[in-house]
């Protein structure tokens, strides 16, 4: 096992694992970089293992709940890739209209850390639906590092479409209320705010430390917004100032945290960039707004 401690590894290197996760440094580089910090006993390969997502054994929702119904779909985006497989599911023998949520992943595919948080949201009473941007390059690859080179080769305008397209699928689904939210983290967090901003009817939207959207664009957005910052993340929540701003000045319906000292990824179970505490809090506040909006 690991002996690795979280408080034991300095910011810069979490700094430098955003780089590499972000496709602003290769692997080479990445392991170049991350040599100045294997002093003391620790080595670089065992801080790329302390680094890198595992996902064995941090699955909270597992995909045969008993609770829940789960399975994969298909559904059509004839602007974006064509036919996109997504996970859906609702509790199980459900007999009601459930809001709708979009559940968007992060610049990687539709891994197992996104489709667990799709079942966590489901069994709080929603139909979800998380879509994999992969799936016209033949789906999310099983590990990140080639997830992220595959999404990087997608048109960013197609995919745009293909998530637009699965709050299409889920307006138009017999289990559903009709009121859909979004819910995205990191580059999926980009894609809730652009949702907010392209679709008039869309209930919520909830942002995990998410680009944000151009300040002519922000007239357009008519879903309150939920937004989810981490004051290490200096990157994304350099650009929060300035959206506000332009929230304040059109009016908008906001609520937005920056939670102390976290990282970006805060949220990930499956990263040593996770805050238990942090993430829970956060989730809490994601699934209060979406019951307040969507039910």
């Amino acid at each position: 096992m690991n002996q690795i401690k979280k408080e034991d590894i300095r910011q810069e290197v979490f700094d430098l694992y955003d780089d590499y996760a972000h496709s602003r440094l290769d692997r080479r580089a990445f392991m170049q970089k991350l040599s100045l910090y294997a002093v003391g006993g620790l080595t670089v390969t065992s801080l790329m293992s302390f680094l890198m997502p595992d996902y064995q054994g941090n699955v909270q929702i597992t995909a045969d709940d008993p609770h829940l119904k789960s399975e994969y779909i298909k559904y059509d985006s004839p602007k974006g890739g064509g036919s996109i497989k997504g996970l859906l599911s609702e509790p199980k023998d459900n007999k009601k209209k459930l809001g709708g949520i979009v559940v968007v992943h992060e610049n990687r595919g539709l891994n197992p850390y996104i489709e667990d948080v799709a079942r966590r949201a489901a069994l709080t009473g929603f139909i979800t639906l998380a879509p994999d941007a992969l799936t016209p390059l033949g789906g999310y690859p099983g590990n990140d590092d080639e997830g992220r080179t595959m999404q990087s080769k997608r048109d960013p305008k197609e995919m745009q479409e293909d998530f637009i397209d699965a709050y299409n699928y889920l307006k138009n689904h017999p289990d559903c209320n009709g009121k859909i939210g979004v819910v995205g983290f990191c580059y999926g967090g980009g894609i809730a705010n652009m949702m907010a901003v392209r679709i008039p009817d869309l209930a919520a939207a909830v942002p995990f430390y998410g680009s944000q959207p151009a300040a002519e664009d922000v007239p357009r957005i008519k879903a309150p917004l939920l937004l989810h910052y981490a004051s290490l993340d200096t990157r994304i929540t350099g650009g929060w100032p300035a959206y506000e701003a332009a929230l304040k000045a059109n009016d908008k319906k906001y609520q937005a945290y920056i939670y102390e000292n976290v990282n970006h990824g805060f949220h990930n179970d499956t990263t040593p960039r996770y805050d238990k505490a942090t993430a829970e809090l956060a989730w809490k506040r994601t699934i209060d707004f979406f019951t307040e909006h969507l039910k």
